[in-house]
């Protein structure tokens, strides 16, 4: 059997040598000629599987290693009788990590206080439940929009769009659907950002076209929203720098988009490696072979496996900061995504893709032990509902 697998999947060519013949291609690059002859295709959310890719094609199993399908025909796939899977959650708590670190980044920015501030999380399946649930940890005012979590559950704990839109922080969490009644192709439009109050931040790790980007730009002009963290693009991956030189409105010294990064809000190499995983084992379901490979066996120990924090004269969000910028900086992938600027207009998309392809590991807060000392119970409540583990020496709220 003929394996074709994107060669930014770890770990995939380890994890399904056991099925067959493995071969690896840039995602970007993976053509019709190249799946003629092969009956599983393993992919991200940078390869359209679609007719023109697969129409002469022995494929049989494909699946991709994202949360998102918006890349992949499933209509096609289904006529064709082909298998199909995704990896559902894989990142989810990924991307909650990248957007609580944001939080931070954000509210230091504008000399306030998270716990004073509301969200609205728009979209709440894996990941932005996920945020809320971290959002409501940090002492945040959380307005949750689902329209069709509302229809399906009842409105109790849903708000409509407008309201959520009126938060402190508007964060988006929802694929990427072009026709519908729950449409969200430019679902953030100039009407979305007149919305925005002056002040405001909006957030972006969903996908590129979720936003109309001139909109936005526009926005930022205006004031609303006075701030902006991307980690997706709509021209992405040849990224125009224009939007990195927005300026603060009144602040010219200020960039509105506080943070800027190449769609790697969920490149934690926990969630990457257990998108391997989950797509693993369902093609070892379709071929009905069992399954022998575990993430578990590839896993290397967190480069902050403990992480000790003095508590006198602190407060809970202050200690919480440090923690999460001790697990993850994400000062430092803007940084790295910012050279974009010198970069010639027909190399971006390289050095988009090259940024992704070579992201340094980053572990989740579930791999991080800390210890409060003096013990504080408060600090140790929130960092547990961030996922961090709670040492239960000295500290008695782990006991």
């Amino acid at each position: 059997m003929n394996i074709l697998i994107d060669e930014n999947i770890p770990f995939a060519p380890e994890a399904f040598a056991s099925l067959g013949r493995v071969t690896t291609a840039a995602g970007r690059a993976i053509t019709p000629e190249m799946v003629r002859d092969v009956e599983v295709l393993i992919v991200r959310s940078i390869t359209r599987v679609d007719e023109r890719l697969l129409v002469e094609s022995r494929v049989g199993f494909v699946a991709t290693a994202t949360i998102g399908t918006d890349h992949v025909d499933l209509a096609y796939l289904q006529r064709r009788g082909m298998g199909f899977s995704s990896a559902p959650g894989s990142n989810a708590e990924s991307v909650t990590q990248y957007v609580t670190a944001a939080l931070f980044e954000a509210a230091r920015a504008q000399g306030r206080s998270l716990s004073e501030m509301s969200i609205g999380v728009v979209g709440a399946g894996n990941v932005g439940s996920r945020v809320a649930r971290n959002a409501r940890a940090l002492g945040m005012t959380v307005l949750v929009n689902d329209p069709p979590r509302a229809r399906a559950e009842g409105n109790d704990g849903f708000v409509d769009l407008r309201e959520a839109v009126a938060a402190d922080v508007v964060t988006l969490h929802v694929p990427l659907t072009k026709s519908g009644p729950d449409a969200t192709a430019h679902l953030a439009d100039a009407g979305f950002f007149g919305q925005m109050k002056p002040g405001s931040i909006f957030i972006n790790t969903a996908r590129g076209g979720v936003m109309d980007q001139a909109a936005l730009a526009a926005g930022l002009q205006a004031g609303r929203p006075v701030l902006a963290v991307l980690d997706v693009w709509e021209d992405e991956p040849a990224v125009d720098p224009a939007m990195l030189a927005s300026r603060c409105k009144g602040d010219e010294d200020a960039p509105a988009v506080l943070i800027a990064t190449p769609h790697v809000a969920g490149y934690s190499h926990d969630g990457k490696v257990r998108g391997t995983e989950m797509v693993y084992r369902a093609a070892c379901d379709w071929l009905k072979t069992p399954a022998v490979w575990e993430a578990s066996q590839v896993m290397p120990e967190a480069e902050v496996p403990r992480l000790e924090l003095t508590t006198a004269g602190r407060s809970t969000l202050d200690l919480v900061d440090e923690a999460v910028r001790a697990v993850y900086d994400i000062r430092e992938d803007d940084a790295a995504f910012r050279a974009l600027s010198n970069v010639p207009a027909e190399e971006r998309a390289a050095f988009f893709d090259r940024l992704r392809k070579q992201y340094p590991v980053r572990r989740e807060f579930s791999n991080t032990t800390v210890t409060l000392t003096p013990p504080n119970a408060e600090a140790a409540q929130a960092l547990a509902g961030l996922g961090f583990r709670i040492a239960p020496e000295g500290n008695a709220a782990a006991r």
